[in-house]
């Protein structure tokens, strides 16, 4: 799933989507070990996709997303020269 999209999703629909994926990673799984399924390719997307979801709603508390980084200290950086 494209990252832009996932974006675009509210707070709500992140939680149900992440609640989705892994009601899905659940079932998959479980259908894996009883050796009716292998999609590791299907659980391998859902992990993903479940980790993209968690990883922008935790941006969003931060309010990472979008704001410039500060600098860290007044002082200006050493050059190579000072530096011996």
């Amino acid at each position: 799933m494209e990252l832009a999209k996932i974006r675009n999703w509210s707070d709500d629909e992140l939680k149900t989507q992440e609640k989705q994926f892994s009601e899905q990673l659940f079932r998959i799984r479980f259908q894996a070990k009883l050796g009716q399924n292998d999609g590791t390719q299907k659980i391998r997307e859902l992990r993903k996709d479940i980790a993209r979801i968690k990883t922008i709603a935790r941006e969003r508390v931060l309010a990472i997303h979008g704001e410039t980084p500060q600098a860290t200290s007044a002082k200006p950086a050493k050059t190579k020269k000072e530096a011996r």
